[in-house]
């Protein structure tokens, strides 16, 4: 994995679980808002709302370290074929 596509999408996917997260929670108890598109987990009721937040930000999470670990794995191998042409 390219270093640039890395980033990239660790940027997006932290800024999508932080706004669906916690941003999300705090909106809601904030504003009383019903949500629009761009806040999903705010068109659900109650609880409901708090819980699909929560997961939002966990699968972010969990998403997250995949791409770290594929990322690790990546300069591994390049250090690797770096090394055998050597």
């Amino acid at each position: 994995m390219d270093e640039g596509w890395y980033r990239l999408l660790s940027v997006l996917t932290a800024f999508a679980g932080i706004w669906e997260g916690p941003l999300a929670i705090t909106y809601r108890l904030v504003s009383g808002d019903d949500g629009t598109p761009l806040r999903a987990a705010n068109y659900l009721p109650g609880p409901w709302c708090y819980l699909v937040a929560v997961a939002a930000a966990l699968v972010a999470f969990a998403v997250l370290a995949v791409l770290d670990n594929g990322r690790k794995k990546a300069l591994a191998r390049q250090a690797e074929t770096t090394a055998d042409a050597r």
